[in-house]
C-alpha cells in the first residue's frame, strides 16, 4: 500500500513538471501563478521560493533606504537566533519560559538605562514595563494608563471624565493621532513655525487643563531628530500646579532617541531622573539595532501602570502579569533584542552611537558646503540629518530626491507639521550599516544631482513626484 501511494504520488508530481530540471522553464515562467487567487495545484518548495525572492528584487535596497530608522543589519548570529525563535508565541508564557524570563530581563535593561528609581538587580519583576511591537503599540499602552489614571483622579474628585484631552506636538508620529482617535481622546496639538520644530514650555502652559492626561515630549523627532526641551516643560507643570493647577504628568515618546541620548548625551535630563516623567516608549528596532518589529513601553514605578488595564495569567505555577494589545507575536524579535544587549553592553552601544554621529556629522559637515543647502540639524543629537534647500536654486527637495532614487538612494522629502507647510526638507537616517564610505558616496550624489538639477532648470514638481 505504501509503496503504491508513493510511486502514484511520484507520477503526479513528474507529470505536473515539478521535476522540470532548468529553473526558468518550469511552470513558474510558462503559466505565472494567480495574482489574487490560490493556485489550483501545489508548487515545487524551490520553485516558489524563486518565484517570490525575483519579485523582492523590485523592492529597493534596504541597506540604502535612509528615509527608515529601522534597523536593516545586524550580526549573522543575531540572524540565526532570531530564525531559530520564530515558531515561539512568546504570548505562551506557560511553554517558552526561558522567553518569558528573556523579555522581563530586557524590559529590567530598557528601564535601568531609564533610570527608573527602586530597580533591583536581582529581580527583574521590579521594574513596570512591557515589550510590545515597536513603540506604535507601546504608545497605546502608555496612553491608556495615563487616561485610566486620570480618570480616576477625577472620579475620586467627583470631576467630570468625559472630556480627556492629550496636549503634544504637531510634529508628533501619527501613531499618537490614531491613540487619540482610537481612545477617544481629544488631541490638542501644539503648533510648530518655521526655524522652530518642537514645542515649548510656554505652549504647554498655554495648552493644559482639568481635562488634560497628559503631556507627550519627543526625545528624537520623527521630522528633524531634534530633542524637546522636557525637563523645561516639567518645570512649567511643576509651577502650575504648585500653584494650585492641574497636576499633569509627562509620556517621552523616545522612539527615535531613546537608545542614543543616554550614550552620547548622559548627562541630559529627560528620563526617569525628571520627577513628572510617569512613562517612556522606545524603538528596540531604530536604534536599539534590533530587527523590526520591538519596542517597549516602561513605567516610573507600578503605581503609574493601573493594575485594572493588567491582565493575569498562571506562569509556572505564579502570576505572570501582562499588559498588552496583541495575544500572538513571535519571540524572535525580544531574543534579538537580548542579543544586542549582551552582545554589545554599554560600552558596545556607546561605541556605535559615536560611530553613527560621526558619519552623520561628517555628512551635514559636507553638505553645508553646498550652495544650495541649508542644514537644519547636523546629526550631533541623533544620528539624523535633515537640510532644505537655500534661496531659489531652480529645483526643489522632491526633484533631489526623485533623482537620488533614480541613482539608487532612497533619501525622503517632505513638507514640515502645519504651521510650517511652508518649509520642504530632506532627511538622512544614519544606521548600524551606513558607512564612512557611503556617507562620501551619498553626498558625492547628492552634490552630482543638485549640479545636474541647477544645469536643466529643475526637474519634476511636487505633484509630480508624488504622482510617481
Amino acid at each position: 500500500m505504501y509503496s503504491d501511494w508513493g510511486n502514484d504520488m511520484t507520477e503526479k508530481r513528474h507529470s505536473s513538471g515539478a521535476h522540470l530540471t532548468p529553473a526558468y522553464t518550469g511552470r513558474m515562467a510558462v503559466d505565472p501563478f494567480p495574482a489574487l487567487q490560490l493556485p489550483e495545484t501545489p508548487t515545487d518548495p524551490e520553485a516558489a521560493y524563486r518565484f517570490i525572492h525575483d519579485e523582492l528584487m523590485l523592492d529597493g535596497s534596504s541597506r540604502l533606504n535612509l528615509a527608515t530608522f529601522v534597523t536593516t543589519w545586524m550580526d549573522p548570529q543575531a540572524d540565526k537566533l532570531m530564525a531559530e525563535t520564530f515558531d515561539k508565541n512568546m504570548i505562551d508564557k506557560d511553554e517558552y519560559p526561558a522567553t518569558a524570563a528573556i523579555e522581563a530581563r530586557c524590559v529590567a535593561m530598557v528601564a535601568d538605562l531609564f533610570h527608573a528609581p527602586g530597580l533591583s538587580a536581582t529581580d527583574s519583576a521590579s521594574a513596570t514595563g512591557v515589550s510590545t511591537i515597536g513603540s506604535s503599540e507601546a504608545v497605546m499602552l502608555a496612553g491608556l494608563a495615563m487616561k485610566w489614571r486620570w480618570r480616576a483622579a477625577r472620579e475620586a474628585a467627583s470631576a467630570d471624565t468625559s472630556r480627556p484631552n492629550l496636549v503634544l506636538g504637531s510634529n508628533v508620529q501619527v501613531v499618537w493621532e490614531k491613540f487619540c482617535r482610537y481612545f477617544d481622546v481629544e488631541a490638542k496639538y501644539l503648533p510648530v513655525e518655521p526655524g522652530r520644530y518642537v514645542i515649548t514650555p510656554e505652549q504647554v502652559r498655554e495648552a493644559v487643563d482639568g481635562n488634560t492626561i497628559g503631556v507627550v515630549a519627543i526625545v528624537g523627532t520623527t521630522y528633524t531628530g531634534e530633542f524637546e526641551p522636557v525637563t523645561e516643560i516639567a518645570e512649567a507643570l511643576d509651577s502650575m500646579a504648585a500653584a494650585g493647577g492641574p497636576d499633569v504628568p509627562i509620556h517621552v515618546d523616545a522612539a527615535s532617541g531613546g537608545f542614543v541620548a543616554p550614550f552620547l548625551h548622559p548627562d541630559l535630563k529627560w528620563d526617569f531622573r525628571v520627577p513628572r516623567v510617569v512613562s517612556i516608549n522606545v524603538s528596540g528596532h531604530k536604534y536599539g539595532l534590533t530587527y523590526p518589529g520591538i519596542g517597549f513601553a516602561v513605567w516610573r514605578s507600578a503605581e503609574y501602570l493601573p493594575e485594572g488595564l493588567v491582565f493575569h495569567v498562571n506562569y509556572l505555577g505564579g502570576d505572570m502579569p501582562t499588559f498588552t494589545l496583541n495575544f500572538s507575536r513571535p519571540g524572535n524579535q525580544v531574543v534579538g533584542q537580548y542579543y544586542n544587549f549582551l552582545r554589545l553592553g554599554r560600552g558596545g552601544y556607546l561605541a556605535v552611537m559615536e560611530t553613527l554621529r560621526d558619519t552623520a556629522v561628517r555628512v551635514s559637515t559636507r553638505l553645508s558646503k553646498l550652495e544650495a543647502v541649508k542644514v537644519i540639524t547636523d546629526g550631533s543629537a541623533i544620528p539624523v540629518v535633515a537640510f532644505e534647500l537655500a534661496g531659489d536654486p531652480g529645483f526643489t527637495v522632491f526633484d533631489v530626491s526623485h533623482e537620488l532614487r533614480a541613482r539608487g538612494w532612497q533619501v525622503p522629502a517632505y513638507t514640515m507639521p502645519p504651521d510650517a507647510e511652508s518649509v520642504a526638507v530632506l532627511r538622512i537616517v544614519v544606521r548600524e550599516g551606513f558607512s564612512a564610505d557611503l556617507g562620501r558616496s551619498l553626498c558625492e550624489a547628492i552634490e552630482t544631482v543638485c549640479a545636474d538639477l541647477r544645469k536643466k532648470g529643475g526637474g519634476h514638481s511636487e505633484a509630480e513626484h508624488f504622482a510617481h
